[in-house]
C-alpha cells in the first residue's frame, strides 16, 4: 500500500450518518448543524456530535456564523481518504488475484490426478 491507513479517519467515515453529512456538505458547499438536521432523521444535538467527530479527523472545518458554526469539507483531507481507499482496494485486488491463482493451481492438480 502506498498510503498509510488512518484508522481514526476511516472510523469517522464508517458511520452512514456522517457519510450522508459529508455528501450534503459537499453538495451545498457548507452547512450548519441546524441545516443538516433539517435534512437528516437525527436531532441537531446528534448532528453536532457527528460534526465534532468529522472535525477531529480533519474532514470538516468550522467558521463562526452568528450563533452557529458553518462547516465545510476539507477537500485535501477527503482526497487523502480517497487515496487510502484506492490503496487498500489495490492491495485487496492483488490478494484476490493470488488466491485465484492458488485455487486454479489446486483445481488443475485435482483434475490431473483424476485423469490419471
Amino acid at each position: 500500500m502506498t498510503a498509510a491507513v488512518d484508522d481514526d479517519l476511516w472510523s469517522a467515515i464508517g458511520d452512514p450518518t456522517r457519510r450522508r453529512m459529508l455528501d450534503l456538505l459537499l453538495a451545498a458547499g457548507n452547512g450548519t448543524a441546524t441545516s443538516l438536521s433539517e435534512q437528516l432523521p437525527v436531532t441537531r444535538q446528534a448532528i453536532a456530535k457527528h460534526l465534532g467527530v468529522l472535525d477531529r479527523v480533519g474532514l470538516v472545518h468550522a467558521t463562526p456564523a452568528g450563533r452557529e458554526r458553518r462547516y465545510h469539507v476539507d477537500e485535501a483531507q477527503l482526497a487523502r481518504a480517497v487515496a487510502q481507499l484506492a490503496s487498500v482496494g489495490s492491495a485487496w485486488d492483488a490478494r484476490l488475484r493470488r488466491i485465484k491463482r492458488i485455487a486454479e493451481a489446486i483445481q488443475a492438480a485435482k483434475d490431473q490426478r483424476s485423469t490419471q
